[in-house]
């Protein structure tokens, strides 16, 4: 089916671009769920409001997508666009889609199914692909899995010679909280994010490194591990390990100048973490959080620092539900340069960060007045400088932010 590409000029943000900032209160009025919780250093959460009033407006590039995840962009000018049911989709520019065969099973239950998809860093040569994904294991468990292959394109594309490079070990009986996305670092390695399984038996052993559940790891595109990973050659832990204690990381992405991995995780009631994943760190989950339980009540001792365990560069309480997101290095939107956008599945809007190196300094809703209101999953600078947003339902849409006219 061809969908063609159609101008919704639904919500734009009023005003012109311009490099001018207004300076305000913070964005959310909701009260604090850890209310009696203190951030560990100035800045670190309720940033002020910070406009930009950068004049946009909204260009509709496919629509009935159905749960979709993650976007990546082809060197011809199509894109790649995964399903969480399972499917692959080759999505051209103007609009029309058609499915990739050859990928593996998923198990599609809850959070799970296709989630992330990246090319290789060499793919003009290789025509690899990378993939994420929920793997179905014996007796209803399952695990974070990473596959790659040759994709092949055309009237029906596919992928060949196809291998799962990556298992999260172990398998759990649990349909949520796989992660997860895919960064490739500058030396070329894979780094991939992943989530404690959202239960009490994945939860508290985020932090053991004898296992692979709660941790961001590192691989050589073939599935072999790097060398220098940070607990290579210690009895008793995985080799794969990158960093630990991590709840659920469902946005990342490399900073464009320092070249290190910034990833947002999701928080229970508060404490959505934004964090910089270092080599060997310890980010806390669940002795450390921001936040309380679903349920009500502290999380694990009511603690939100410890020594040896690493602070959020910010947090949000109330949450936003963090999904996707990119730092934006193009001209095409000069005032947004610099700025890093983080998808607000929960809150159906576009979150835009000002920074000033490490430290968020400003904070900005977008797409607060699309309706139907957007339910981000996955945010990414395209090759031509517009700000593509892929939101998530049964009839999601691939859009893109291009100036106004």
């Amino acid at each position: 089916m061809t969908v063609f590409v159609k101008v919704a000029r639904l919500t734009v943000v009023a005003g012109v671009v311009a490099s001018r900032q207004v300076m305000g209160q913070g964005v959310d009025p909701r009260p604090a769920n850890g209310a009696d919780q203190r951030p560990a250093f100035a800045g670190q959460t309720d940033a002020p409001e910070r406009k930009l009033n950068v004049n946009f407006e909204i260009v509709t590039v496919s629509d009935n997508i159905n749960t979709g995840w993650s976007v990546a962009f082809l060197p011809n000018g199509k894109m790649l666009v995964t399903q969480r049911g399972g499917q692959l989709l080759v999505v051209g520019a103007d609009g029309s889609r058609v499915e990739v065969t050859g990928l593996p099973p998923v198990d599609a239950r809850g959070q799970g199914g296709l989630l992330d998809v990246a090319l290789d860093p060499d793919f003009a040569t290789n025509s690899t692909i990378y993939w994420s994904f929920a793997e179905p294991q014996d007796g209803g468990t399952n695990n974070t899995a990473v596959a790659r292959g040759r994709f092949v394109d055309g009237a029906s594309p596919r992928v060949e010679d196809v291998r799962v490079i990556y298992h999260q070990v172990p398998a759990m009986a649990s349909r949520a909280h796989f992660g997860s996305r895919l960064v490739f670092a500058r030396d070329k390695t894979l780094l991939v994010t992943q989530g404690d399984r959202s239960f009490t038996p994945g939860r508290m052993i985020s932090q053991n490194k004898d296992v692979l559940v709660g941790k961001f790891v590192r691989i050589n595109r073939d599935g072999s591990i790097p060398s220098d990973n940070p607990f290579v050659n210690q009895q008793g832990v995985r080799p794969e390990i990158w960093s630990i204690g991590h709840r659920n990381a469902q946005a990342a992405a490399l900073h464009p100048s320092t070249g290190e991995l910034w990833a947002v995780e999701h928080g229970t009631r508060g404490g959505d973490e934004l964090n910089i994943a270092r080599k060997g760190r310890d980010y806390g989950w669940p002795s450390i959080a921001y936040g309380i339980e679903y349920q009500g009540g502290p999380i694990t001792g009511g603690i939100t620092a410890q020594e040896g365990m690493e602070q959020p560069v910010y947090y949000w309480d109330p949450v936003i539900g963090p999904s996707g997101m990119a730092f934006y290095t193009a001209d095409l939107f000069p005032a947004w340069k610099g700025s890093l956008f983080v998808g607000g599945h929960a809150t159906y809007d576009l979150v835009r960060l000002s920074l000033d190196g490490d430290r968020v300094v400003g904070e900005e809703r977008l797409l607060k007045d699309v309706q139907p209101r957007p339910r981000v999953r996955d945010v990414r600078q395209g090759p031509d400088g517009a700000l593509y947003v892929l939101t998530d339902s049964t009839s999601g849409k691939l859009l893109k932010l291009v100036p106004r006219r």
